[in-house]
């Protein structure tokens, strides 16, 4: 059986990406490996094995056409309302919560931030499915 293990995103300044991810969502470099033309950083906290890959290619000036294919990444957190607010406080420009539900019932409470590379990350009140 499969488990995932990470998810990978080109970036282009990796000082201005960890400092978003470690703010915003507590992620902290787990390592980072140098080569001639790139860089990996792994990110990850305590709350989960999975990481984010960040890939620094080295010598790219020109921001990464995301394409219309990318969808985005999730978190979840215990306290939503106090998470966006968090993010207001720290300037972050999250997108307003919202509250998804099905025949009446309650599915999901989010909201979208973006990273400074323009990549979307959902972030979702721990409930039901989003543990």
């Amino acid at each position: 059986m499969a488990k995932s293990i990470h998810s990978m995103i080109r970036v282009l300044d990796e000082q201005r990406s960890v400092d978003f991810y470690r703010d915003a969502f507590g992620l902290d470099v787990a390592e980072r490996l140098d080569f001639d033309t790139f860089t990996l950083v792994y990110l990850s906290n305590e709350e989960s094995e999975f990481e984010l890959e960040l890939t620094i290619n080295k010598g790219r000036t020109e921001p990464y056409a995301l394409g219309d294919a990318y969808g985005h990444f999730a978190v979840s957190v215990d306290d939503l309302d106090a998470e966006h607010a968090r993010l207001v406080k720290l300037e972050l420009e999250p997108n307003k919560i919202v509250e998804f539900k099905r025949d009446g019932t309650l599915l999901a409470r989010f909201f979208f931030i973006a990273d400074p590379d323009g990549y979307k990350i959902e972030v979702l009140q721990r409930h039901g499915r989003y543990k």
